[in-house]
């Protein structure tokens, strides 16, 4: 198994209507990507589809990957291309259910936003994961 530092959250930057299919699409067709970005994704009815088992490396921030599992909702803009929350209530339960039992496999990792990451300047996944923790118990 990898070592994981890091459970690292994203938005798809999409809209939440967005399917999986497009989101794949778009990684292996346009980015010619060999791996998908996420390991899980969270569609806007709560639906979790595991895109890559963890054990494998996933393209979530560049220069981590190895040391990440990375989790995404579908969704995150706004109807201008403007960073926006837009997680349903089902995908945050979805979330939470996949954080729970990630840290339960990996107690010793941080949780944070891809923002978080040093170097980036993106406003993925466009909401700040770090209060949003000081609300919800894990």
């Amino acid at each position: 198994m990898r070592a994981i530092k890091y459970i690292a959250i994203h938005c798809t930057a999409t809209s939440p209507k967005a399917t999986v299919d497009s989101i794949k699409n778009y990684w292996f067709n346009v980015k010619k990507w060999k791996s998908p970005g996420y390991h899980y994704i969270f569609e806007a009815n709560g639906n979790i589809e595991e895109l890559l088992p963890i054990d494998k490396v996933s393209n979530g921030v560049r220069g981590h990957n190895s040391e990440i599992i990375n989790l995404s909702y579908i969704g995150g803009i706004d109807g201008n291309s403007n960073p926006k929350d837009t997680r349903t209530p089902q995908q945050v339960l979805s979330m939470l259910s996949i954080l729970l039992r990630l840290k339960e496999q990996f107690p010793d990792a941080i949780i944070q936003g891809h923002r978080d990451f040093e170097g980036v300047s993106k406003a993925c996944p466009s909401f700040d994961v770090k209060e949003w923790l000081k609300h919800v118990k894990l």
